[in-house]
């Protein structure tokens, strides 16, 4: 028998994935149906509960769930009045009792509605491409007050219901929200800036303000008492060391009012002195004369229950060749006689009509190839000399020339001038930058936008157009993929919209993209691929139109700018703007997965197995391909390749199940499989990537082309009329959405992610395509996406359309509302426990590691290292209290028997090393080594609906789960 010692196994078997233990043959997995009851569940708690008390103080209008009720105001169970695709808050009840009004996002933006109490007679009173929020009804009943970015930053508007005609009450230039009627309907008071309570009178517009808190506070939701003399409001106040903890208070004018709950920023209403607020999970009610609080107990029954469908398993193991289908950045060469395009961890050029060839046939990482003018160059960016720079391949020599290396910096995303002098690139912050050909001299173009797209260069070289993002206000993160114009020469930029409310389909190699002769520029608006006459300093000089029909990735020009190349549903088309149809340039380039051979046997001094709570001693496991053959104690006799681990723990490797790998501004290049692997995590899994890129690293790490984990991933996720991400997928009616469907598809998707602007009906359309499909769906909301047979909520409480979560207070916490409804369901929870970094004070070792060291980016391990010091060298109180809240919401989840799966959102957190983190947080606060481990292992297996997190005995081929070393 043959010996290697454990570290050249995990480098070079593990490495090349060969070990997977995947049984192919098997059929398709059952989703896990737990034994729950089919009855409603009974909600009694709510995280970020709101209540609002009509008029007569006999009924309480409660915000639960994006759901509207109606509950006796001594409490008792709650009638639900709008349905789950309304997607309520901000309840308001008129002055007659009759009616309420809320904003809802029914229709893909927040608008005003308002209903009948008995739930007849829904109206809704706002339409458009803006955001309405927070109505409030006037005292006299012929008005409605609310917030809107109707004019670029949030500002209070007036919608007289007489004549529905809305009319500005003020609009500064900081956010403006939350406003609140006087009782005798002279003035508003409202939130501005986060920080202060303006008062504004009607009639005039004069305004004064009335409250002023620290920048370390923020105010939410103010109402006026009774008499009109106070304002209530509610203070989050950031933690003060070394005493003062992080709180969420109500406050009377400056005085405390309620203290030692965590109050939620929802505004108060009356019955007398006496007020309805929510806190730590309950409504209640308080006195202004002081006293106990009296809480308000209800029911509210919910229906949901656990998906029902077959789970798709992928296949790791045929040794079938299949198609190509990660077709990354194409381009065409000036003549468009040539392709050039990134796959299979290479640069393919292809001569149209016969086999592409690779130019490096390398380790190394390759992406955006571009042809110089004349064609003679290829630029592309490796990181073959340590890090992500621009190379040219002299296409008639074959020699490479390196021709970036920005000290702590990367290069990727190059293109070139007309002239052929210069290229423009970013670099890893997003940075624009020129660099000369000829000598190597760099220079800053623009400052850093967020995710940017690849520049184009207008024919004279003055102008360099690029997508950029544009939000619609301040206040909220989302907004659109816009055409930045900048003028290398003075520095001037501008902003141009492809249409109006539109975003460029994706901030990556959607465009835009200028035409060589300047005249035209192409990209992809509404899945389609349009195109526009344009100025020289690129401003528009026509309507842009659509040249196509179908869903289209990637367009670039031929050198006669009569014609463009594009993706489509894995295929290169080509289109003529003479409007003739596209037709499909062949590939014909293939790939088959790695087929291991021969037998190893991994002798364990110690062996996990997965799912015992203890270890086993001596254990030899028997691997021939990609199964486990055989676990059985350690003895002579056993012929194969020794991995001996004798001195250590065998253990499955570690599933990280939300991280995005092609995140290329982070520029890890190839350190990132090595990265991974080094510290245990031999599967991954990615909620959101550019789709093409996605897709050829997963083909390529199935192929054995570049080392890695294996991969389970989408696309772009579907979202709304708004995003934020630059691999986001903005959508904007049903036609649409059937395309990028369809894409997701012929893409061959492993899950379907919904992201945060994305309306309700539509994340139902695309849970239920999903399921069809035997593919996971997922989103950053828990309900109504679990009524609808959602999978999973990625992250304990991120971004959402809110402002504020459903799943997690401003504080760390969660109730029976979020906890009931994942165990009910089955469905899995990623907490992405961000706070965990906070530990590296406690223990940098880590930062220190050898292996974290050599394989972690520059820029990336400063900002690694600045992380553990900030943790060593300030308080971590308010940090270590709110992550001891989340832990307590995963204890609560696993104890009850819910899943809870670990990812962590890198490369936003810190590559691999926040997986460790994550494990470690939740041990530190109250799971044992066992609860923990089960979340990176066996459970994310069971999610996925693949044999992973396990080591035992592969199962025959009709076995419905077969066990692997992972």
């Amino acid at each position: 028998m043959s010996a290697v010692n454990r570290r050249e196994f995990l480098a070079g078997v593990a490495g090349a994935v060969a070990i997977t233990g995947v049984e192919l043959a098997s059929p398709p997995v059952a989703a896990a149906q737990p034994d729950r009851a089919g009855t409603p569940l009974a909600i009694r708690q709510g995280t970020n509960v709101a209540g609002q008390l009509s008029p007569d103080g006999a009924t309480i209008a409660m915000d639960l769930l994006g759901v509207l009720w109606l509950l006796p105001a001594g409490g008792g169970a709650a009638k639900r009045i709008t349905d789950d695709l309304m997607d309520i808050a901000q309840p308001d009840w008129s002055p007659d009792g009759k009616r309420l009004a809320f904003q809802s996002y029914r229709d893909g933006n927040f608008n005003i509605w308002t209903v009948n109490r008995d739930g007849t007679g829904l109206r809704q009173l706002t339409e458009g491409p803006f955001d309405h929020r927070e109505p409030r009804f006037s005292p006299d009943g012929g008005k409605i007050v609310f917030s809107s970015d109707l004019t670029g930053s949030y500002g209070i508007h007036l919608l007289d219901l007489a004549t529905n005609k809305i009319t500005q009450l003020t609009d500064t230039p900081v956010e403006e929200y939350e406003p609140a009627w006087s009782p005798d309907g002279a003035k508003v008071a409202f939130v501005a800036a986060g920080t202060r309570i303006d008062v504004v009178t009607v009639a005039d517009g004069s305004r004064s303000t009335a409250i002023t808190v620290a920048a370390t506070q923020q105010l939410h939701s103010p109402a006026w008492t009774p008499d009109g003399k106070d304002l209530v409001y509610n203070l989050v106040t950031a933690a003060a060391p070394p005493n003062a903890p992080a709180s969420s208070e109500l406050y009377l004018s400056g005085k405390p009012l309620v203290t030692g709950e965590e109050a939620f920023p929802f505004r108060v209403s009356w019955r007398g002195n006496e007020f309805l607020y929510s806190s730590d999970g309950a409504l209640r009610r308080r006195s202004l004369a002081g006293g106990p609080a009296t809480e308000v107990a209800f029911t509210a029954p919910v229906d949901v229950r656990p998906a029902e469908y077959t789970k798709r398993r992928r296949d790791f193991d045929s040794p079938r060749p299949k198609p190509v289908v990660g077709i990354g950045s194409p381009v065409l060469s000036p003549d468009g006689a040539k392709v050039a395009f990134r796959a299979l961890n290479d640069i393919y050029t292809m001569t149209v009509g016969e086999p592409p060839k690779p130019l490096t046939r390398d380790e190394w990482w390759k992406s955006d190839p571009a042809w110089s003018p004349d064609g003679r160059y290829l630029s592309y960016s490796t990181d073959r000399a340590g890090k992500l720079d621009i190379w040219l391949r002299d296409l008639t020599t074959g020699q490479d020339r390196q021709l970036t290396n920005l000290p702590g910096a990367a290069a990727v995303s190059g293109s070139w001038s007309r002239d052929g002098k210069f290229l423009a690139f970013l670099d890893q912050t997003g940075a624009l930058f020129t660099v000369e050909v000829a000598t190597g001299a760099v220079q800053k173009v623009f400052t850093a936008t967020f995710e940017p797209g690849r520049p184009t260069w207008s024919p004279d070289g003055t102008v360099i157009a690029l997508a950029a993002i544009v939000p619609y206000s301040t206040r909220y993160r989302e907004g659109l993929s816009k055409i930045l114009l900048v003028n290398r020469v003075t520095g001037a930029a501008q902003y141009v919209d492809p249409l109006p409310h539109r975003s460029l389909q994706t901030r990556g190699d959607d465009g835009p993209v200028w035409s060589p002769d300047g005249k035209k520029m192409a990209f992809v608006v509404g899945s389609l691929l349009h195109v526009v006459d344009v100025h020289p300093d690129g401003t528009f000089a026509g309507t842009p139109k659509p040249v196509n029909d179908e869903v289209t990735d990637a367009p670039t020009w031929h050198g006669d700018s009569k014609h463009l190349l594009y993706l489509n549903n894995g295929r290169l088309r080509m289109i003529g703007l003479d409007g003739g149809a596209p037709r499909t340039i062949p590939v014909g380039l293939s790939w088959t997965n790695t087929q291991p051979r021969g037998r190893l046997v991994i002798r364990a001094g110690k062996l996990w197995d997965g799912q015992s709570p203890t270890l086993q001693s001596d254990v030899d496991v028997v691997v021939e391909g990609h199964r486990i053959r055989s676990v059985h104690p350690s003895g002579p006799g056993v012929d194969g390749q020794l991995i001996d681990a004798r001195d250590g723990v065998v253990m499955p490797g570690i599933v990280d199940i939300h991280n995005h790998r092609e995140m290329q501004g982070y520029s890890y290049g190839a350190r990132q499989g090595r990265l991974w692997l080094s510290l245990g995590i031999t599967t991954t899994r990615s909620p959101g990537s550019p789709a093409y890129h996605m897709v050829e690293e997963r083909e390529s790490i199935q192929s054995g082309r570049r080392v890695g984990p294996r991969y389970f991933a989408t696309g772009e996720a579907i979202d709304g009329s708004r995003i934020f991400y630059n691999f986001m997928r903005p959508t904007y009616d049903t036609r649409q959405l059937a395309l990028e469907l369809e894409r997701a598809g012929a893409l061959d998707y492993d899950l379907m992610k919904c992201y945060v602007r994305l309306r309700p009906e539509w994340q139902k359309q695309v849970i239920g395509w999903a399921h069809g499909r035997g593919l996971l769906s997922t989103s950053h909301y828990h309900y109504p996406a679990l009524a609808f047979g959602g999978d999973g909520m990625e992250h304990i409480g991120a971004t959402n359309r809110l402002g504020y979560s459903r799943t997690i207070t401003a504080l760390g916490a969660g109730y029976q509302d979020v906890i009931d409804l994942f165990n009910r369901t089955g469905a899995g929870r990623t907490p992405t426990l961000f706070l965990s970094g906070a530990l590296l004070g406690e223990d940098p070792s880590l930062v220190t590691d050898r292996r974290v060291k050599t394989l972690y980016p520059t820029w990336e391990y400063a900002s690694l290292v600045a992380s553990a010091q900030s943790a060593a060298t300030t308080d971590q109180t308010a940090n270590l209290n709110d992550l001891a809240k989340q832990v307590a919401q995963i204890a609560a989840t696993i104890r009850g028997g819910g899943r809870i799966v670990t990812g962590t959102d890198s490369p936003i957190d810190h590559t691999a090393v926040s997986t460790h983190m994550n494990l470690r947080a939740m041990v530190k606060y109250g799971l044992t080594p066992y609860e923990a481990l089960v979340t990176a292992t066996r459970n994310a297996g069971d999610l996925l609906g693949e044999p992973l997190g396990r080591i035992a005995p592969a199962c025959t081929p009709t076995c419905p789960s077969s066990a692997a070393i992972r």
